[in-house]
């Protein structure tokens, strides 16, 4: 059945290393993992068991452009397949809804957010489930480069589901995420499927460039391959801009792509490289993944990518028909500052993490309720690293989630109150009477009042949901959700803050020394003397390469010796004063006190955080102003200034 399915539908007629097993162990009903190189088929071990298991195969996808190129996949072979995603209306999502409840639908693809949102969970608790399937499950590991906590809860959300079983698919798993990955979810050894990471058709290219040089290397190298489809990997959205613009003036056409852009400008440039009418991309890290184009020829690093995990990621975009293809990066030590000023700006300050925890010890009746964005906001940490912080004290045993909610309900009516309520009669009558009179109405708008219901009618929040969820899918009324509410318990409610406080700051910096120690094995790599296929490989687990491939830089004789960044004229001769009075100014009349040597450092390399967003502080003068200097040079200056 599995292989006539394969021809079937699929229009294979045999599996690539690793595929068989992994879905003879899905279908078998055991859990299972598929790590296999970017471009080897995962996506398969999951989109063939999902027509041969009775109920809905759910996916949990890190990104919106790697669920579209699923689902046309999918589509095109005729299978029954959808999303829930934050650009689709309610109209959209509802229909979506109805589909998988009436067992329409055979694969749900959705963010792991999405399984916070209330009126989620209360639709995905009435579908009955087969397979729990995660995308990029790297993401569950705090070892991993790519680490989000929501995926640390998946394993409880399996359960709280009742999904009998997990597939994990990844391309980009050390030793020790795997390890991770495996126990997170108890998978047994024998199921944790890999195949090597080495591809023999793949040819990785370091050339060392000056800064000053780039421009005209990319261009001679792009102009040599006009026609062939290729991406250019930056790291900042006004590069993308730049370098797109210098390559159309110098006669090799690009589209600039990054997550700055509009969601429709995004689509369409996409999907025009998907088809021939564009075939170079200068994008961020935006653009690439799940990307299902078997031609492309060239991947090119003008910027150095975060990490190894990050490169194996984007070159794994090359070459997926199995024709030779060239990955080149143009290496220097230039733009290091900046991708080691990215890994600074997501540890939080001390005093942020003191205020979330002070925030937990006020918490009446031993509940605390939070917006992240608020929150974020108050403690000047950012929404990432806030996530991760809530999770650490969830592993503490400080706190526990219990559900979230959205702090407000809104709906305007379709129909006339009165049509409405005539669809009902006795104890149903009066509880949609209730929510119809308890209702403000302004205008259009009906806004739900949730305290007045239940205090008034000892309606439940939840019942009230319910049918309001019910009232729409009727064509009722329009439902309209935000202000999205996170409740947790307090599970002890004396702890010591300052311990605590400097326990969870010295985690953060441990997490920041891995991250830059990460950047610093990316540069061996492309200065290694060693065959650079080979290097990969061994990075992740892979002792099965061959030794020298035959077709990297240095097996081809050529060594990158970096070239070390422009010296920067001394800290010493700068003025303190000039480059942050301004900000010292703005940052005291809104605190009430002078900002922290870490704010300071954060403010002068142009490092984003909500405070400073708050601040306008890229309108000061002095921000970013030493944004190519070490973040730890500037730190120890600003904090002998200040």
């Amino acid at each position: 059945m599995i292989e006539q399915t394969l021809a079937d539908v699929f229009g294979y007629d045999g599996f690539r290393p690793g595929q068989e097993a992994a879905i003879r162990a899905v279908i078998d009903g055991r859990s299972a993992a598929a790590i296999f190189p970017t471009g080897s088929g995962k996506s398969l071990c999951y989109q063939l068991p999902a027509l041969l298991l009775p109920n809905l195969t759910l996916v949990v996808s890190p990104l919106l452009a790697l669920m579209q190129d699923q689902l046309a996949f999918l589509h095109r072979h005729g299978i029954a397949a959808a999303s829930i995603d934050s650009a689709q209306s309610r109209e959209d999502a509802s229909a979506v809804m109805a589909r998988a409840k009436s067992g329409e639908l055979k694969i749900l693809m959705i963010s792991v957010e999405r399984l916070k949102n209330e009126r989620f969970r209360h639709f995905i608790a009435q579908v009955p489930i087969s397979l729990l399937v995660v995308d990029e499950a790297h993401c569950i590991s705090e070892w991993g480069h790519n680490f989000r906590p929501d995926y640390l809860k998946l394993p409880d959300y399996a359960r709280q589901f009742g999904i009998p079983q997990v597939l994990l698919l990844t391309a980009t798993a050390t030793p020790p995420v795997i390890a991770d990955m495996q126990a997170k979810f108890a998978i047994a050894a024998g199921d944790v499927i890999t195949t090597g990471f080495y591809r023999a058709n793949l040819n990785l290219l370091v050339e060392p460039v000056a800064g000053r040089d780039k421009l005209r290397r990319l261009v001679d190298w792009l102009g040599a391959k006009a026609g062939e489809p290729a991406i250019v990997y930056v790291t900042q959205q006004k590069t993308a801009e730049q370098v797109a613009a210098h390559l159309g003036a110098s006669g090799v056409p690009a589209s600039a792509y990054h997550a700055g852009m509009p969601h429709e400008q995004r689509e369409a440039i996409q999907r025009q490289f998907m088809d021939g009418r564009i075939n170079c991309i200068v994008a961020t890290i935006a653009f690439g993944m799940g990307i299902d184009k078997s031609d492309i020829r060239n991947v090119v690093h003008f910027d150095l990518p975060k990490s190894i995990e990050n490169y194996s990621q984007e070159i794994g975009r090359a070459g997926r028909d199995g024709r030779p293809s060239d990955c080149l990066v143009l290496a220097n030590r230039d733009s290091l500052s900046v991708l080691e000023n990215f890994v600074y700006g997501d540890t939080p300050e001390l005093d942020g993490i003191r205020e979330v925890l002070e925030e937990i010890r006020q918490a009446e009746g031993g509940q605390w309720e939070l917006m992240l964005g608020a929150l974020s906001e108050q403690s000047n940490i950012r929404p990432l690293p806030l996530k991760t912080l809530l999770v650490q004290l969830e592993l503490r045993g400080i706190i526990a989630p219990r559900y979230a909610y959205f702090a407000e309900y809104r709906f305007k009516y379709l129909i006339e109150p009165d049509a409405l309520l005539e669809t009902f009669d006795g104890e149903r009558r009066q509880f949609v009477e209730a929510i119809v009179h308890s209702s403000a109405r302004a205008r259009t708008w009906c806004t739900v009042d949730f305290e007045a219901l239940y205090n008034q009618h000892r309606a439940e929040r939840g019942r009230v949901v319910k049918a309001l969820d019910w009232f729409q899918e009727r064509g009722w009324i329009e439902l309209e959700s935000k202000q999205m509410t996170e409740v947790y318990e307090r599970l002890r409610g004396e702890f010591a803050i300052d311990r605590l406080s400097d326990e969870l700051h010295a985690y953060f910096r441990q997490q920041e020394s891995s991250e830059i120690a990460r950047i610093h094995a990316m540069l061996e790599l492309f200065a290694s003397d060693r065959c650079l296929s080979q290097r990969l490989a061994a990075y992740f687990g892979d002792e099965q390469a061959p030794q020298h491939c035959g077709h990297c830089s240095v097996c081809q004789g050529r060594v990158a010796r970096l070239p070390e960044a422009p010296a920067l004229a001394s800290l010493q001769g700068k003025s303190f004063h000039a480059l942050c009075g301004a900000f010292i100014q703005r940052y005291e009349a809104l605190k009430g006190k002078p900002p922290s040597s870490e704010a300071l450092t954060r403010f002068l390399c142009g490092i984003g955080a909500p405070l400073l967003s708050k601040l306008k502080a890229k309108g000061i003068d002095g921000f970013a102003a030493l944004g190519e200097y070490p973040y730890a040079e500037v730190r120890a200056w600003a904090e002998a200034q200040a």
